[in-house]
């Protein structure tokens, strides 16, 4: 077996979205992807349960359980027709975003790329999950500039379908040339189209 050269991630890059149109025991479907913003940062943090079996006075079997996946994201700024959609707001066709205390943000499916020190990158998918509304904090000027960027909350969770919560790739695995080329223009899926 080949050795593999190290290497590590340097940049982010390419964050999208897409809904969630379908999932259901029959199979998952997904909108076209749309670019979010431009990225800045992103933190991924699943959430896994164990449970320890103890027997004849110590512990014998480990069980696991994938819960909820929490997904920070730091972002140069959302567009108010962003926000309507992730958010599930209305944004009006005068330009006015309105927020109602009984919007319900749709699922999710969110993508985003990994730059590597190598030129080599790693792409994922999040298959399923909802934002939240994000707080927003401003500041006056001062006599340097100071960027003011929200971060976007989620919580992502396995799919019904088939329990996958997420896919990933990385760019120059040979016969992954097609995968990566259409990465950000359809959700991928293990299963071929017709």
């Amino acid at each position: 077996m080949p050795e593999e050269k190290q290497r590590a991630a340097v940049g982010l890059k390419n964050i999208h979205y897409a809904l969630v149109l379908t999932d259901d025991p029959t199979g998952a479907t997904y909108g076209t992807p749309k670019k979010l913003a431009p990225a800045l940062s992103a933190n991924v943090s699943p959430t896994v349960n164990s449970a320890t079996l103890n027997a004849d006075d110590g512990p014998i079997l480990v069980a696991d359980a994938l819960g909820e996946i929490k997904v920070d994201l730091g972002v140069s700024d959302v567009p108010l027709s962003i926000q309507a959609e992730l958010l599930g707001s209305t944004l009006k066709e005068n330009g006015l975003l309105v927020d109602n205390a009984n919007d319900q943000a749709p699922e999710v499916a969110l993508g985003f790329e990994r730059t590597m020190n190598d030129g080599s990158s790693r792409f994922t998918w999040l298959l399923k999950g909802k934002f939240q509304k994000f707080a927003e904090e401003a500041k006056t000027k001062e006599g340097t500039p100071s960027f003011q960027t929200p971060t976007i909350t989620g919580t992502f969770l396995k799919r019904i379908f088939d329990d996958n919560w997420r896919f990933r790739a990385d760019s120059g695995v040979a016969g992954s040339e097609a995968l990566i080329a259409s990465w950000f223009t359809a959700v991928p899926s293990e299963i071929p189209n017709p």
